[in-house]
């Protein structure tokens, strides 16, 4: 399953939001396009994380929103 999110994260923050991930053993992929306008976190996982890394990454002060 791939879940795409809008954020306010910069590529200096890459291995941080990484690590902040790591705590799900569930994902199998991390990456992002900071090219793009919404800095997009795309997650594979094997299952539906939405809501658990909206709220991990905004109790760490992160802007994070599932693109749909």
């Amino acid at each position: 399953m791939v879940l795409v999110f809008k954020t306010n994260i910069f590529s200096q923050l890459e291995i941080h939001v990484k690590a902040i991930l790591d705590s799900f053993t569930q994902i199998t992929s991390v990456n992002f396009d900071f090219e793009d306008v919404d800095r997009i976190l795309r997650i594979e996982a094997t299952e539906d994380l939405t809501s658990d890394i909206e709220n991990l990454l905004k109790s760490k002060r992160f802007y994070c929103e599932e693109l749909t």
